[in-house]
């Protein structure tokens, strides 16, 4: 007799309706003001807010060998990043970043969940930055809920003036800068003064400041919610030994006010004074005590705050922790969470992040100054000049990705007798892109061994830079007619 299959129940519920109110799908988001928190994951956001911004906003300002350090110059398609100069054809580079951000993306959220949307990401550092002027200039959570139920007047007006100044300014900013990586900055600056900006720069400027306004001033938590989609995938790479950010069920539950002095166990109350500090603090208006949520970006504001109640109390702290499920489970020590974290999807994650991260480095020091694409002339494979001999005309494009002028001499090699008729040398101005028609022939005595025959042969383009012979060995074919 076939063993029945196990199947879920699913159960019609009747539709209720809250005293014949209906609602409706689309339903004004309720604003959220997050409270002002300080603590040591609050001082780490604030770090991470300083470095990311100090890179972003100065990088373009650093000059290297004459030049802006970091300039992606699309006009005459070069990017420079410190003393590289890549071309369009080096964008396996550009790839292979992408990979290495992907797999450091998959690693660390297997390893403590969403360090990245915390801490680091564009949206939740300019959102901070945001928060901090609205906090220095409508007040902390109280302050802005009364603000914005008030009657406009000349108090209000002023406090929501000048916040959507310094936001319009820091979006501003933000935009020239974002535009200072592809135009030089300081030629940028001098063209700003006179409002000479092309119509494109004008476009970047007012469209980067306006996201960056937008973003992080109206949508704020609504990005990290419904448009990224991190958040919709992040189940994918945790597991239950992921060290995430964790309400200590057994400990807090169950939750009740009482006084400061009042043992808890006495009136039957777990370590949550239920005072919904965390939800207040929280950008994204969840509660953590209701479990991990898809709208937790691991800011650990409710941990910082949570401890001060804590310590406040006269309790320990850690009610709210990064801890994993099972840590919260099984009562694991800190020492055994650890060990478990290194399980094997951490550790080939790692591996494969290891390994990219090698290739990229090695191939990148291993990468010549320079390189050269042949082009066989297609019109004519081969064909017999004066004497005898057999002639193949090839075209070598030689792109210096040195800031220097440079000298390159070719010679070939492959076939006995196969000898550079034009001139073998070619001068290529710094990070320019020069072109050499080469003409190979090849005498009738030893061409007569090889009748019908695409034969190998390899081009040598040897150049000297920085005191040191570089040289840089191409394939090709010489065919020879029946």
């Amino acid at each position: 007799m076939p063993t029945p299959k196990k199947t879920i129940p699913i159960r019609l519920q009747a539709a209720t309706a809250d005293d014949g109110a209906t609602v409706s799908l689309y339903e004004k988001q309720v604003k959220i003001y997050p409270r002002s928190v300080r603590g040591w994951f609050a001082n780490w956001r604030w770090l991470m807010v300083w470095i990311t911004q100090v890179v972003f906003y100065g990088l373009p300002w650093l000059q290297w060998n004459g030049r802006q350090a970091v300039l992606f110059d699309l006009n005459e398609r070069r990017f420079y990043v410190m003393g590289l100069m890549l071309h369009p054809q080096d964008f396996i580079y550009l790839a292979a970043l992408l990979v290495i951000s992907a797999l450091a993306l998959f690693f660390f959220t297997a390893v403590a969940g969403r360090l990245w949307c915390g801490y680091a990401c564009p949206q939740t550092v300019y959102t901070e930055m945001f928060l901090w002027v609205e906090r220095h200039t409508e007040g902390d959570r109280l302050a802005r809920m009364r603000l914005d139920a008030a009657p406009w007047g000349l108090e209000k007006l002023a406090r929501k003036g000048s916040k959507q100044l310094i936001w319009i300014a820091i979006g501003l900013v933000t935009g020239f800068t974002f535009v200072g990586y592809f135009t030089p900055i300081r030629t940028l600056v001098g063209e700003l003064a006179v409002l000479s900006l092309s119509p494109w720069e004008w476009f970047w400027v007012l469209f980067y400041g306006f996201m960056t306004y937008g973003n992080a001033g109206y949508m704020r938590e609504q990005v990290c919610k419904y448009m990224c989609p991190y958040a919709r995938f992040q189940s994918a790479l945790i597991d239950m030994d992921s060290m995430v950010i964790a309400y200590d069920t057994g400990r807090g539950e169950s939750r009740g006010s009482r006084p400061r002095k009042a043992d808890p166990k006495a009136l039957g109350l777990g370590d949550c004074i239920d005072c919904t500090l965390c939800v207040q603090v929280c950008p994204t208006g969840i509660d953590i005590r209701d479990g991990l949520q898809n709208e937790c970006i691991a800011c650990a504001a409710c941990i910082d705050v949570c401890d001060d109640v804590m310590g406040k109390m006269g309790y320990a702290t850690g009610l709210i922790r990064y801890s994993s499920g099972n840590g919260i489970a099984q009562s694991l020590t800190p020492g055994q969470m650890v060990r478990r974290v290194w399980r094997p999807r951490v550790l080939i994650y790692g591996a494969l992040l290891l390994v990219t991260s090698l290739v990229f480095v090695g191939s990148l020091s291993l990468r010549k100054g320079y390189s050269v694409n042949i082009i066989k002339d297609r019109g004519t494979l081969a064909r017999v000049v004066g004497s005898g001999y057999v002639e193949n005309v090839y075209r070598l494009q030689v792109t210096n990705g040195t800031e220097q002028p440079q000298r390159y001499h070719v010679s070939v090699s492959g076939l006995p007798g196969l000898a550079i008729v034009t001139p073998p040398e070619l001068n290529v101005e710094a990070t320019g892109i020069e072109s050499l028609p080469v003409r190979l022939t090849l005498p009738p005595d030893a061409a007569e061994s090889y009748r019908g025959q695409a034969n190998p042969i390899v081009f040598d383009i040897q150049t000297e830079h920085a005191g040191e012979v570089v040289t840089l060995h191409e394939k090709s074919t010489f065919f020879v007619p029946r």
